[in-house]
């Protein structure tokens, strides 16, 4: 999962970008799909970078899990994408998802939109990143 830190949400605009260097301005990212788009990125936008998001669980207060292990255990739960339409899903549905791979993750503080958001990414990840799934031996023998 160490290619988290190369992939990022960017506030406003929907899906995933590659972070690929820094400019005096910003960032130049490229887009994680078919298009692969590059643009930059200013210093004031909201970039978050996957390796940095955890999941609330109800264990303790302070407790969390990284989107990383999250993410590797729907890839061992599903293999491949998640066939649900995150529009048109119900809280429920969302929520039984994501409780088959973190079944103590907080409610109160895991909204629904956060698990769309979770099983988007992961659907994109699947199918245009597949690498970022493979073990740190097997990416490092690369």
């Amino acid at each position: 999962m160490e290619l988290l830190k190369e992939i990022a949400n960017i506030s406003g605009k929907s899906g995933l970008y590659r972070i690929l260097k820094p400019t005096r301005t910003g960032v130049i990212v490229e887009s994680l799909d078919a298009k692969k788009e590059r643009s930059v990125v200013g210093a004031n936008a909201r970039v978050s970078v996957l390796k940095d998001i955890s999941v609330y669980m109800d264990d303790h207060q302070d407790s969390s899990v990284p989107l990383g292990d999250i993410l590797m255990a729907l890839k061992e739960k599903f293999a491949s994408n998640i066939e649900i339409n995150t529009k048109t899903a119900s809280d429920s549905e969302l929520y039984d998802i994501l409780n088959e791979v973190a079944p103590n993750f907080d409610r109160t503080r895991v909204y629904p939109s956060d698990v769309k958001k979770i099983i988007n990414w992961y659907n994109l990840l699947v199918q245009y990143l597949p690498s970022v799934f493979e073990s740190n031996s097997t990416v490092a023998a690369e």
